[in-house]
C-alpha cells in the first residue's frame, strides 16, 4: 500500500472516529441507528440521558419500545419507517416512553441511510420538547381566556346597554301603577288586572337584575337577607336543576342568624354551588345544602359568620386541581359542558360580601363548598323599618334626562309631599341650585353632557356640603366608583323604597 492510501485511511478512520465522538457527545439528542427493520444498532449519550436506557440495555431491541401502547397497537412505528423510505424523511411530534415508564413529548425525525443504492438503515434523531409543548399549551390557553374575556365583555356592554334602558321602562310602568291604584279605587276588577301588571313588572325588574348580575355590572345592593327563607325560596328552581338522578337534602339550622348580602348575588351562588355539585356526580348522587351560625372566640356578641355548605357525594377534587377551583375560566368539564365562571362567581360574591369560601375534599368521597358570609349587625336593625310612605315637605332638584322616567319620578316625589323642580343633566342642575330654594338632589347617574350624576354630586359635596343628595341608577359603570360616598337607589324603585332612601339621607 503506498503512503498516499496509507495516509487516507488513516484520514478516513479519523474522521470516522471524530464523527463517533461527536454523535456519541450530543447530550440534548438521542442519536442513533436502526437496521431496516427497526432495530436499534447504535446508541449515544443522548438516547441514554432522554430515555434512561443503557447502550448495553437497549442496543439489539426493537425502536417500538420507545412508543406508547396505543402508538403500537396501530401500527405507527412500522408506518413510521415506511414514510421515512418511501419519501426520504419522516417527521412527527407525539407521546413517547421512557426506561420508567413516564411519558415525554418528542420531535422525531427518521432518514433513510442508503449505501450503493440499498438501503442499510435509518438515522434516527429525537429531542425531548415536554417543557417547550407546555409552554405553548399555556400561551394558547392565555390567547383562549382573553379571547373569552373580549368575548364576554361586548356580551356584557350589550347586555348591561340593554337593561339599563329596560330598567327605565320598568321605572315608567311601575310608578304609572301607582297612580293607577290610587286612580281607580276599589274597582276589583281593575285592581286584579293591575296587580297582574305589578307582579310582572317585578319578574321583569328580577330578569333585569340577572342580566346585570350576569354582564358583571351589578351594583352590589346589599340588604338584611333570611338565609333560611331565601334558600327555601330558590328550592324548587335548585330541584329542577339537578334532575331525578339527585337527591338534595336540606339541613338549615334553627335560629340561622341573618347576613347582608345582595340576594341576586346570593342566590346566583347558592344554584352555581349545587349545579357543580350536581355535575361532579354524572351517576347520582346525594347533595346536602345546610346552613350554621359559627362564632369564634373572642368575637363581640353580635359578631360571628353564617356557614352555608354545599356538599356532593361524588368523585372529589385532585389535589393539584383544587388550588385552581376559584380561577376564572377553570374547568375540568368537557368543551361546552362548562364557562369556568360559575365557582370565580361564588368566591367574588363572597369576599364583596365580607367573607370568604373554604373547600373540603377527599378523593372517592365528595366534595363540600361552604360559604362563610358575615352575620348582619344588630346595629343595623333599626334601620329596617317597614316598608311604608312617609310624607315629606321641600323642594326637591329632579335631574332625569329621560322625560318619562321624570314624569313618573316627579309624580312619585309629589305624592309623597314634596315639590320638585326638574333639569335634564348636570349643567342645568348647577344654574337652577345658584337661584337658592333647593333642599335634595335627586340624580340620575348616567346624562347626557360632559358631568354625569356622580361628578354633579361630588361637586355639590364640596360646595354645599350640607345639601342631601340621593342618586339612581339602574346600571351604570359608573356606579363602580361611587364607593359609598352616596346612597344609590336602584331602578326600578317604588315609592316605599324612595321615601325610604329620602329618609336615610343624613340632614
Amino acid at each position: 500500500m503506498s503512503k498516499k492510501d496509507q495516509q487516507q485511511q488513516r484520514d478516513l478512520l479519523e474522521s470516522e472516529r471524530n464523527f463517533r465522538l461527536l454523535v456519541e457527545g450530543v447530550a440534548d439528542y438521542a442519536l442513533y441507528m436502526l437496521d431496516p427493520t427497526g432495530v436499534i444498532t447504535s446508541w449515544n449519550i443522548g438516547g441514554e440521558r432522554i430515555k434512561g436506557y443503557a447502550p448495553s440495555e437497549i442496543i439489539g431491541q426493537h425502536f417500538s419500545r420507545f412508543y406508547t401502547d396505543i402508538d403500537r397497537a396501530n401500527g405507527k412505528p412500522a408506518r413510521a419507517l415506511r414514510i421515512a423510505r418511501e419519501q426520504g424523511r419522516y417527521e412527527d411530534e407525539g407521546w413517547r416512553v421512557r426506561k420508567d415508564g413516564t411519558f415525554f413529548w418528542a420531535s422525531v425525525v427518521i432518514d433513510p441511510i442508503y449505501e450503493d443504492g440499498r438501503l442499510v438503515g435509518f438515522a434516527k434523531i429525537t429531542r425531548d420538547i415536554t417543557e417547550r409543548r407546555e409552554a405553548q399549551l399555556k400561551l394558547e390557553q392565555m390567547h383562549k381566556q382573553l379571547a373569552e374575556s373580549q368575548k364576554l365583555d361586548a356580551l356584557g356592554q350589550l347586555t348591561g346597554g340593554v337593561a339599563h334602558d329596560f330598567n327605565n321602562l320598568l321605572m315608567i310602568i311601575s310608578g304609572s301603577l301607582h297612580t293607577l291604584k290610587k286612580a281607580v279605587g276599589d274597582d276589583v276588577k281593575c285592581q286584579r288586572a293591575l296587580s297582574a301588571i305589578e307582579g310582572a313588572t317585578r319578574r321583569g325588574a328580577s330578569l333585569t337584575s340577572q342580566l346585570l348580575t350576569f354582564a358583571r355590572r351589578q351594583s352590589l345592593n346589599p340588604q338584611a337577607v333570611d338565609v333560611a327563607e331565601r334558600i327555601d325560596g330558590v328550592r324548587e328552581v335548585l330541584d329542577a336543576a339537578v334532575g331525578s338522578a339527585v337527591t338534595l337534602k336540606f339541613d338549615i339550622d334553627r335560629g340561622v342568624w341573618p347576613v347582608m348580602v345582595d340576594v341576586t348575588e346570593f342566590e346566583t351562588a347558592l344554584v352555581n354551588l349545587v349545579i357543580n355539585a350536581r355535575d361532579a356526580m354524572p351517576g347520582g348522587g346525594v347533595i346536602t345544602i345546610s346552613a350554621r351560625n359559627e362564632k369564634t372566640a373572642g368575637e363581640a356578641s353580635t359578631g360571628g359568620h353564617v356557614a352555608i355548605s354545599v356538599e356532593d357525594t361524588g368523585a372529589g377534587i385532585a389535589p393539584d386541581v383544587l388550588g385552581k377551583i376559584f380561577d376564572p375560566f377553570f374547568t375540568t368539564k368537557p368543551i361546552g359542558k362548562g364557562t369556568g365562571l360559575g365557582l370565580s362567581q361564588v368566591h367574588g360574591f363572597a369576599h364583596q360580601a365580607g367573607g370568604t369560601v373554604k373547600v373540603a375534599s377527599e378523593l372517592g368521597k365528595g366534595t363540600s363548598i361552604t360559604m362563610l358570609l358575615p352575620r348582619k349587625d344588630a346595629a343595623a336593625d333599626a334601620e329596617d323599618v317597614a316598608a311604608v310612605e312617609t310624607s315629606g315637605s321641600g323642594t326637591v332638584l329632579l335631574v332625569e334626562d329621560n322625560p318619562d322616567v321624570a314624569a313618573v319620578s316627579t309624580g312619585l316625589l309629589e305624592q309623597l309631599g314634596y315639590t320638585v323642580r326638574r333639569v335634564a343633566n348636570a349643567e342645568a342642575a348647577l344654574r337652577e341650585i345658584e337661584l337658592d330654594g333647593i333642599d335634595l338632589v335627586f340624580s340620575d347617574i348616567v346624562m347626557p353632557g360632559k358631568m354625569d350624576g356622580l361628578g354633579l354630586a361630588r361637586h355639590l359635596k364640596a360646595v354645599r356640603p350640607r345639601l342631601p343628595i340621593l342618586l339612581t341608577s339602574g346600571y351604570s359603570d359608573a356606579a363602580l366608583n361611587v364607593r359609598g360616598d352616596f346612597p344609590i337607589l336602584r331602578k326600578p324603585y317604588e315609592i316605599h323604597e324612595l321615601s325610604q332612601a329620602i329618609a336615610k339621607l343624613p340632614r
